[in-house]
């Protein structure tokens, strides 16, 4: 008996001692938090103690980094975002971009069989894509005895300035091809900014004048500061007036089409001796007409010339002429019985 006690024992304290080793062997959790932060508050610089507001900012940085790796006790922090000047710079340049105002405008020219029916579906375009038609010319040719009638179709359109490239390609697929097409744009940007810093400072001006007019204890005065009061709200006025059309040219684009039909081809033809000989004697005969028609034109337009100057001045001279010839006629002395 009581050699099963000592064995029993012995076994007990076997146990025990492994337990005590494998805890020695494995630190917990709360051990290597513990290390993790003294090791990072050793690695901070001499010159950013931990008191200093510096050195209290890389303290909590580098926990939240110890954290984030190896957790702690508690829960655990999240990775901290750094924003760096580049992704800054950038964010500002964008939204620099985007408050930009530039005047957009496009000219193109379609060739379409039907430029009625282009038309309507550049209507239809505008329309689909927040804009409008704002003039619309239709020219038709009825065209000589050789050639056909042709017709010309001039819209101005006016679409916002975020669907103008949407609106563009939808245009160009209106007719068979497009012949010329000519996109430009202007940086207003500048001059609105100028115009709403004049803008704040008349209005300033006006507030400082109407303060003044309460105060006026004459009526010169007051007829003077209103003087003055109604020349800063007209300029105001003018350079509001210019900033609203700045904004709407910036805010809608303007596309002008010119619809068009195919020339038509003339196809040229090459014979031998006998389409020669016409030829000539086509030329001969266009050449004779020519001719007539000039001796024609020359006889019309001389004819009032001969009527109103010529007949009368032969007149006069018919007149002349049979004076002078009794002029010099020798007087008949009669003989003496």
């Amino acid at each position: 008996m009581r050699t099963l006690s000592i064995v029993i024992l012995c076994a007990v304290s076997f146990l025990y001692g492994c337990d005590g080793t494998q805890h020695k062997e494995k630190p917990s959790a709360n051990d290597a938090y513990d290390k993790s932060t003294t090791a990072q508050q050793q690695a901070l610089p001499a010159q950013a103690p931990s008191g200093t507001p510096l050195g209290n900012e890389m303290l909590r940085g580098s926990l939240s980094h110890a954290d984030a790796r190896g957790g702690g006790g508690g829960a655990a922090a999240g990775p901290v975002t750094q924003v760096s000047l580049a992704q800054a710079s950038a964010v500002q340049a964008s939204t620099q971009a985007a408050d930009r105002k530039i005047i957009r405008n496009a000219d193109l020219t379609i060739e379409t069989e039907a430029p009625s029916e282009g038309l309507r579906q550049i209507t239809s375009i505008a329309e689909m894509n927040g804009g409008f038609v704002v003039t619309s010319d239709f020219k038709h040719n009825d065209g000589g005895p050789q050639t056909r009638p042709t017709q010309t179709v001039t819209v101005v359109a006016r679409v916002p300035a975020s669907q103008f490239a949407r609106a563009l390609d939808q245009i160009r697929s209106v007719g068979a091809r497009v012949i010329s097409e000519k996109i430009s744009g202007q940086d207003v940007s500048e001059e609105y900014l100028d115009l709403e810093a004049h803008i704040r400072t008349k209005k300033a001006l006006e507030a400082q004048f109407l303060e003044i007019m309460k105060q006026a204890r004459k009526v010169s005065d007051a007829l003077e500061v209103q003087s003055q009061l109604a020349d800063v709200r007209t300029e105001i006025e003018r350079l509001e007036g210019r900033r609203r059309f700045l904004e709407n040219q910036s805010a809608m684009s303007t596309i002008t089409i010119s619809l068009q039909m195919p020339t038509p081809v003339v196809a040229v033809t090459t014979g031998g001796f006998s389409h020669s000989i016409k030829q000539a004697f086509g030329d001969a005969v266009d050449i004779a007409v020519s001719i007539v028609l000039t001796v024609i034109q020359a006889v019309i337009v001389l004819f009032p010339v001969v009527i109103l100057i010529g007949l009368p001045g032969w007149l006069v001279f018919r007149v002349i002429r049979r004076r002078v010839h009794l002029d010099k006629q020798p007087s008949v002395v009669p003989e003496a019985q």
